[in-house]
């Protein structure tokens, strides 16, 4: 099996333009299939590539290095608006997967329970992508286009997750619910971000789904309930026709109905807590 390691992040995009080489970031995906007897195929491990790891604000916002780990994320100086991811880097995996894996992985294996995407789309992040003909970004939510599937085009890797400026005063949340508290697949999970305007009350809201479609969803109709409201209010402001969006399934975890019960509890919860942030 070949294996490359390049400290460069030409070489990475160079060895992606050779084409045959899969990508390696944390390994938490591609090394537990080995167990099932599938090859690999030679690996670009792309974590002591120059650039890719580490946060750091930007004039426009933040950028988190696509091999950065979840344990580095939960531990960066970040605003009060990313509480929501840090707690979803908090809920992936256990600790030695949070060690290792990347927030790049989780986009890329583009599970429809992957832990860090809703808190990504409640924080309107963009999924930085580059290959030697260039880089391009695109909204989280066109970066996943279904279970296991993306728009990462055959040369390209991704390099960065970029965050806008948080509004001020901005706070995040994040839930999750699986049968334990760790080493889970989702049942259900929910991300939100609010903001005050001048008056105190919500200016605006991103409110997010995960394990209940095929991709994590946005709620609009929610979101647009949101506004205006006081931030005592957001909690009661939940309706079922809110969660039109979603499609959830029956699986192993949990019945489609028991999920929409759970979604809709836990994103008056989930409000409940920014609320009682913003205080």
């Amino acid at each position: 099996m070949s294996y490359r390691a390049p400290h460069d992040l030409a070489q990475v995009l160079a060895a992606r333009a050779e084409g045959g080489w899969r990508v390696l970031g944390g390994g938490t995906d591609i090394f537990p299939a080995l167990a099932a007897g599938g090859a690999p195929g030679p690996l670009l491990d792309i974590t002591r590539a120059e650039g890719l790891c580490g946060t750091a604000e930007t004039g426009s916002g933040w950028r988190i290095g696509a091999a950065t780990t979840w344990s580095a994320l939960a531990r960066a100086a970040l605003p009060p608006a990313f509480d929501g991811l840090r707690a979803a880097a908090r809920a992936v995996g256990a600790v030695q997967i949070q060690n290792t894996g990347t927030i790049a992985g989780n986009l890329c294996n583009a599970s429809p329970a992957a832990d860090g995407i809703p808190a990504l789309i409640a924080l309107g992040a963009e999924v930085e992508l580059a290959s030697l003909r260039g880089s391009r970004r695109l909204a989280v939510e066109a970066f996943v286009i279904g279970p296991r599937r993306t728009a990462l085009e055959g040369d390209e890797i991704v390099t960065a997750v970029h965050v806008p400026t948080p509004a001020p005063g901005a706070r995040g949340v994040f839930l999750k619910l699986g049968a334990r508290a760790y080493q889970v697949i989702a049942i259900a999970m929910v991300s939100a971000v609010a903001w005050p305007g001048p008056d105190g009350r919500i200016a605006g809201a991103r409110v997010a789904v995960g394990a209940c479609s095929p991709v994590a969803r946005r709620l609009p109709a929610l979101e647009a309930a949101l506004a205006g409201a006081a931030p005592g209010e957001m909690a009661t402001r939940v309706a079922r026709e809110h969660l039109a969006p979603l499609a959830p399934i029956d699986d192993v975890r949990g019945t489609a109905g028991y999920r929409l019960e759970a979604v809709q509890e836990m994103l008056a919860r989930a409000l409940a807590q920014l609320a009682e942030a913003m205080r």
